[in-house]
C-alpha cells in the first residue's frame, strides 16, 4: 500500500472537512416557517445561494424535498400550533448549525368572503396561523436570542395590516393584529438587540391565491363573487415572491431597528396613498377598482 498516498488523500479530506465545517459555523443561519411553497420557499432559495445556511420547515418536509439541491439548506418539521413541533425545530436547528441568527414567520393563508357566512371554527383558524402561531414561535426564540444579546425576528404581516380591501375583514383583522403586536414588541426586545421587521407585501404571483378559503352564500354571492374576482385579476400582473425574497435579504442584513419594509408592485404606492388621502377618497378608490362589474341593489 502507497501510505503516502494514502495520508494525502486523507489530508486532503480532512482539509475539506474542516473548511466546510468552519464555513458552516461563521455563516449566518435562517429559519423559515412556510418554506414548502410561495414566499418562503423563495426566501428558502435566495438565502441559500447567497451562502446562509437555511433552516427550511414545514410540517411535512417531504415537501420540500426540491429545496434540498441548494446548499446549507436543511429540512425540519415544525407546526406552528405546536410547542413541542416549534422546540424541537429551534433545537434541531441550532445543532445543525451552531446558531440562529433570523427567524422568518411566513406561514400564512387567507379566509375571504362575507364575514356573516364565516364559521367560529374557520375564524378560528385563521388566526391560529396568522397570529397566534407567529407568537408561538417568536415566543420559543426569545431565550435564545436574549442569551445571545441579539437576534432578528422578521414577519410576513401585508400591506393588508395598514389598509383594508372587501372580503379580506378576518384577514385583514389578523395581519393588523401582527402589525399591532410586533410594532409595540420592538420596545421590550431593543434592550436585548433583538429587532423586529415586518415584510409588507402587496399582490405577489405565488400560490398563495390558489390557497385563498372563499367563503359566501347566496345573499352576498351578487357582491362577493364578482368582487373576489376582480380582488384576483390584481395577481395576473404581480411580480414573483423573489422580490419579497430580496426584501427579506436587504431586511436580514440591515443593522438597524428599522421595523417596516413595504414591497410589491402597486403594495407601496398603496400605502402611500392610504398615508395621504383622506379616508373617504381612499375607500372610493379602492371601491372603483374593487367592485367593477357589480350592479348594486
Amino acid at each position: 500500500m502507497n501510505y503516502t498516498l494514502y495520508f494525502a488523500v486523507a489530508k486532503i479530506v480532512f482539509t475539506f472537512a474542516i473548511r466546510n465545517l468552519i464555513s458552516k459555523i461563521m455563516a449566518n443561519t435562517i429559519l423559515i416557517t412556510g418554506a414548502s411553497t410561495g414566499i418562503g420557499k423563495e426566501t428558502a432559495t435566495y438565502f441559500a445561494q447567497k451562502g446562509w445556511n437555511v433552516a427550511a420547515t414545514m410540517r411535512t418536509t417531504e415537501k420540500g424535498n426540491d429545496l434540498l439541491k441548494n446548499p446549507n439548506l436543511k429540512l425540519f418539521s415544525l407546526d406552528v400550533m405546536n410547542a413541542d413541533s416549534i422546540k424541537q425545530a429551534i433545537e434541531d436547528t441550532i445543532k445543525h448549525f451552531g446558531a440562529i441568527d433570523v427567524i422568518f414567520n411566513n406561514a400564512g393563508y387567507a379566509l375571504v368572503g362575507a364575514f356573516e357566512a364565516m364559521s367560529n371554527e374557520q375564524v378560528q383558524k385563521q388566526f391560529n396561523t396568522n397570529v397566534f402561531g407567529v407568537m408561538n414561535v417568536t415566543r420559543a426564540i426569545l431565550p435564545y436570542f436574549r442569551a445571545r444579546k441579539k437576534g432578528t425576528i422578521i414577519n410576513t404581516t401585508s400591506m393588508g395590516g395598514l389598509v383594508t380591501f372587501p372580503l379580506y375583514s378576518v384577514y385583514h383583522s389578523t395581519k393588523w393584529a401582527l402589525e399591532g403586536f410586533m410594532e409595540s414588541l420592538q420596545f421590550e426586545l431593543r434592550q436585548f438587540n433583538i429587532k423586529i421587521k415586518n415584510i409588507e407585501p402587496g399582490a405577489i404571483k405565488t400560490e398563495f391565491e390558489n390557497s385563498i378559503d372563499f367563503v359566501s352564500t347566496k345573499d352576498y354571492d351578487n357582491y362577493t363573487r364578482q368582487t373576489h374576482k376582480n380582488m384576483l385579476e390584481t395577481y395576473k400582473t404581480a411580480p414573483t415572491a423573489y422580490v419579497v425574497a430580496k426584501k427579506v435579504w436587504q431586511a436580514s442584513n440591515d443593522n438597524s431597528f428599522r421595523l417596516r419594509y413595504s414591497v410589491g408592485g402597486s403594495g407601496p404606492m398603496i400605502l402611500f396613498l392610504r398615508r395621504f388621502l383622506p379616508l373617504s377618497w381612499f375607500t372610493a378608490l379602492v371601491r372603483s377598482q374593487a367592485e367593477r362589474g357589480i350592479k348594486l341593489q
